[in-house]
């Protein structure tokens, strides 16, 4: 075994370790880019996908641009046979061979070429090696090459798969956000509420906290005159501004169809009042309640109402008199 090929064979274990651990497409097309020129000693080297019909050249690691970033016809490109026929190619003179697309090839430095198949039962790839000068590619340059084809099949796989999983873990955390958030105003529903006022307290159990329960005035009227579209707006205004009043820690909620609700740590119930009538003013009625314990959530949205349902009585009171 000849000193340049054992070097290669080290050179290619080397890759396969690095390909192993690539976490991404792109790093697995620069490995490749890069160590087959090293293995083979050629002037360049392109990574091509494949791309439904057609070729993606990726990456290139070459003594001068040759493809990178287009796209050709499967057909029109010695890529294309090569992962068509899944078998290599093999070309010391490109100009007198017909699977050439020689205008593509005039304007750069390539002379010879080898081509390879990623993946050979089922190609998704292929890897260009390419010489300024007429040489013949030989079989220990081929296996080498071969090699790295048969690594960069694995990572590809493997990226693959990673991709599918982030891909599953994003949609289930998306069902989730949905899951637990108003379609209409964009804030948490019910159950979202619960579950974050939960999270938000048993990150800090020994901070006190308050709730506050709001109830749109004249939605109804809104709704019987100027139809639901209209009430729809009121209520998306009256979630704006309830965001706009508090903080980035605090939780608010749409709890029913003209009702809300408000969590807020560290904030006392007269405080928290103050600061939500002042962003709401007459499109709403507001009230507070201390919350002693998170098991005591519901009572205090309770308590909460019946100060909201004390206030509106009281306003309409003043307002008829």
């Amino acid at each position: 075994m000849s000193t340049t090929y054992t070097e290669g064979i080290e050179r290619l274990l080397d890759a396969v370790q690095a390909l192993s651990m690539a976490p991404d497409l792109t790093e697995v097309q620069r490995i490749v880019a890069t160590t087959a020129r090293q293995l083979v000693g050629c002037d360049g080297v392109s990574f091509v996908l494949r791309d439904g019909d057609l070729c993606f050249y990726a990456d290139e690691d070459a003594i001068s641009p040759l493809w990178k970033g287009s796209r050709f016809p499967m057909s029109a490109c010695i890529s294309g046979w090569v992962m068509h026929n899944r078998t290599p190619a093999v070309i010391p003179d490109i100009y007198v061979d017909d699977r050439i697309p020689h205008d593509a090839y005039r304007p750069t430095f390539v002379q010879s070429l080898a081509m390879l198949p990623v993946r050979s039962l089922d190609p998704i790839a292929a890897i260009g090696a390419y010489w300024a000068t007429e040489h013949t590619a030989t079989p220990e340059e081929l296996n080498l090459l071969q090699g790295l084809a048969n690594a960069a099949s694995i990572a590809l796989d493997k990226v693959d798969v990673h991709r599918q999983l982030d891909q599953a873990v994003e949609l289930r955390a998306l069902a989730d956000r949905r899951s637990g958030t108003d379609e209409l105003t964009g804030v948490l529903n019910r159950r979202g509420f619960h579950d974050e006022c939960r999270a938000s307290w048993g990150a800090a159990p020994h901070v006190s906290a308050s709730v506050a329960f709001i109830d749109l005035n004249g939605l109804k009227q809104v709704n019987d005159f100027s139809g639901h579209d209209a009430g729809d707006e009121l209520i998306r205004e009256a979630a704006l501004r309830l965001v706009s009043s508090v903080r980035e820690t605090d939780l608010v909620a749409r709890v029913g169809g003209d009702e809300f609700a408000v969590f807020c740590l560290g904030l006392n119930p007269d405080d928290l009042r103050l600061r939500l009538t002042a962003a709401l003013g007459t499109l709403a009625s507001v009230g507070t309640a201390e919350v002693a314990h998170l098991d005591f959530l519901p009572d205090a949205l309770l308590a909460a109402d019946a100060r909201m349902y004390l206030e509106k009585k009281t306003t309409a009171a003043l307002r008829s008199a």
